[in-house]
């Protein structure tokens, strides 16, 4: 616990220093316990995300970082290896190909990369792993633009 509590105000310092360095990640810790954070990622650019802000929700387990973070979209989003509802992520680095040299900064990186290059064959929306795995790439990127457009871009006025 001594050892996952030293390595997340390690990594809490070097997101403060990193903040100007990766304008598309910020990574905000909770005041009152450094297990929770959250982070606000932008979409990637050429990407049906773009224009897009996305908050994720981080929850750290006590034997970080000897296992991954659990890590959710909390803004909806319309990808195939996000789940619509829960928010869950597919990805190999949050299961079972976690390695201690990742870092939560590193882990938003990983999940900015899959939403610019998602992987249609492990889906955890059916949906838009079916629109893509048919070829419908059109209809893919309109309904991802249509949910980041609603979900996850500021309202005017």
């Amino acid at each position: 616990m001594q050892t996952s509590r030293a390595r997340l105000f390690k990594e809490y310092k070097e997101v403060q220093r990193e903040k100007v360095a990766d304008p598309d990640i910020q990574l905000v810790c909770d005041d009152t316990n450094i297990f929770k954070w959250t982070a606000l990622i932008k979409g990637p650019s050429e990407t049906p995300y773009e224009g897009g802000v996305f908050q994720l929700a981080f929850a750290v387990p006590e034997p970080y970082p000897l296992q991954p973070p659990q890590v959710r979209f909390l803004t909806k989003i319309f990808h195939p290896n996000v789940h619509f509802k829960t928010g869950e992520i597919c990805l190999d680095i949050l299961k079972n190909a976690w390695s201690p040299a990742w870092t939560l900064q590193s882990v938003c990186r990983a999940i900015i990369a899959l939403m610019a290059h998602p992987e249609p064959d492990s889906p955890l929306n059916c949906d838009s792993g079916n629109l893509l795995r048919s070829g419908d790439v059109r209809g893919f990127n309109s309904m991802a633009r249509m949910y980041t457009r609603l979900a996850a871009m500021p309202k005017k006025g």
